[in-house]
């Protein structure tokens, strides 16, 4: 398994975070080592004074392909979910000045939280579909579907274009304005519409 994730897909955070719209997706790799299930806490690293949160809708691959065209895309996922890409902040805007790749502070143990994933035809409308996060009962992100730069298929297709997508694999779909810094004994919450899916804890 691996996790495809993808950075600045939503306008309204790409503009707080003071980036430039991409013109294709941008791809970037968590290992399965970053995962955390089963609503368990997600311990801060030693290596970060600045952990940011980013919720997201998250896809599971159900079906292998290569160059998968945009039109068929929407046949090779069954489910989504909602996952965090925790990110250390201060890390990536370090390696970021220095023109470095910016995997350590997105790949870093722990750094995927995810819910359950629940059949995509679950919900009435994948493509207007509402997800949040709060922290301490405050919701500091909230986001819709309709508002993604590149659309579930455009990603599917994008991506398989250079990795091929296998059963299992889950792919990350951006995270909406509002990320901020996370502490220890924060209790974070996410939501799919009014759903509850995910509940855990900082330590």
């Amino acid at each position: 398994m691996k996790i495809i994730a993808i950075g600045r897909n939503y306008a309204e955070h790409i503009q707080e975070l003071q980036n430039e719209v991409p013109e294709e997706p941008i791809i970037f790799m968590k290992p399965e080592t970053s995962v955390i299930k089963d609503n368990k806490p997600f311990y801060l690293p030693d290596f970060s004074q600045n952990i940011h949160h980013e919720i997201e809708i998250i896809l599971r691959i159900c079906k292998e392909g290569k160059n998968i065209e945009e039109k068929f895309a929407h046949k090779y996922f069954d489910s989504i979910g909602l996952g965090v890409d925790f990110t250390a902040r201060d890390l990536q805007n370090k390696l970021k000045d220095k023109g470095l790749p910016w995997e350590l502070s997105k790949a870093f143990d722990g750094s995927a939280p995810l819910s359950l994933f629940f059949s995509k035809e679950s919900f009435s409308d994948i493509k207007n579909l509402n997800f949040s996060l709060s922290i301490n009962e405050q919701v500091v992100q909230k986001g819709n579907t309709s508002m993604m730069l590149h659309s579930f298929e455009k990603i599917i297709s994008f991506a398989s274009r250079f990795i091929t997508l296998k059963v299992g694999d889950i792919i990350f779909t951006g995270t909406p304005k509002g990320v901020g810094k996370v502490k220890a004994g924060d209790v974070c919450k996410g939501y799919i519409q009014e759903q509850l899916v995910l509940h855990f804890e900082i330590q």
